[in-house]
């Protein structure tokens, strides 16, 4: 054995590699998508990849911005803004706002772990998406912390307006498939067919150019790019800590999509990590036909490194 990646790295992998690296110091281990502090699973692992929280808060509302959006509605509940990764985000999402010239707005929602359950959480989101776009107006784009409210969301918007840019982890698996209706067993493992029927549904539901989506599920590329990396890692031919290898590895299982990212920022003390990465992939806007909005090439402002 010479790697061991975990994806998603949850509480306890940081024990869990310290542990490993007692007693076998040569193994590479990678964590993907930690739950834990940043700082401290970098302290036990060689390398952590998470996704960039930071440069799409901002990205977010820029898109949001691009497509015509006035308003940015963030769903939420409390131990999901406890986490660093979500507050700051909120943090540089109020930021990019005032930059754009758009309101932000917070609603919370309830924690699916609580004694609502998950049914509990989805029944409110399908009650008060109504009442939020008339609140807010159909050029309001909306964005939700928890995947259990992704798929409600997803079905009122496509009813009632309003835009939904990406998911907190996005996918054309994510939320959609129920929120449409649609039946995907014969498109399983093939993404490039699973956003096409995905994206035709969105199209026939009056959504064109008001949904969007990572093209390739970030799941499955953090788990099949890093160990392309590890991969390419142990046999010499890339440098663990090298961004760009870690795009390229991701790349082979998104072909025409593009990455980009950077080291994160403590955002206390300014430094920035050599082996904690934060990365994105490029958001596709489905419509007839779609478009990547190019979100990649965009160079987010320093200044949201350091927000918090």
């Amino acid at each position: 054995m010479k790697a061991i990646i975990v994806n998603q790295a949850v509480p306890g992998t940081t024990e869990a590699f310290r542990r490993i690296k007692e007693k076998r110091p040569d193994i590479i281990c990678i964590a993907g998508e930690s739950h834990e502090d940043l700082p401290e699973i970098g302290s036990a692992a060689d390398l952590v990849v998470n996704n960039d929280f930071v440069a799409r808060g901002y990205l977010m509302i820029r898109t949001a911005h691009e497509l015509g959006c006035d308003t940015f509605v963030h769903i939420s509940f409390p131990r999901h803004m406890s986490y660093e990764t979500m507050s700051r985000r909120v943090a540089i999402m109020k930021e990019a706002c005032k930059e754009f010239g758009m309101n932000f707005e917070m609603e919370t929602a309830p924690d699916p772990t609580t004694d609502v359950g998950v049914p509990g959480a989805q029944a409110y989101i399908l009650e008060h998406v109504p009442e939020w776009i008339e609140k807010y107006g159909t050029n309001s784009a909306y964005f939700c912390t928890n995947d259990a409210h992704t798929e409600p969301l997803l079905k009122m918007l496509l009813e009632h307006g309003g835009y939904f840019i990406e998911a907190d982890l996005p996918s054309p698996l994510m939320g959609y498939p129920g929120a449409l209706g649609i039946d995907l067993t014969a498109e399983a493992g093939d993404f490039e067919k699973i956003l096409a029927k995905v994206e035709a549904a969105v199209v026939e539901k009056g959504g064109a150019g008001r949904f969007g989506t990572w093209a390739y599920s970030y799941g499955y590329t953090v788990s099949a790019g890093l160990a392309e990396h590890a991969r390419n890692v142990i046999l010499g031919t890339s440098e663990l800590n090298d961004i760009d290898a870690i795009s390229a590895a991701y790349g082979v299982f998104s072909p025409g999509a593009e990455w980009n990212g950077s080291n994160y920022t403590n955002v206390d003390t300014g430094v920035k990590s050599d082996n904690v990465f934060l990365i994105y992939q490029d958001t596709y806007i489905m419509g007839d036909p779609g478009h990547y909005m190019e979100s990649t090439k965009v160079e987010v402002p320093e200044k949201y490194f350091t927000v918090k």
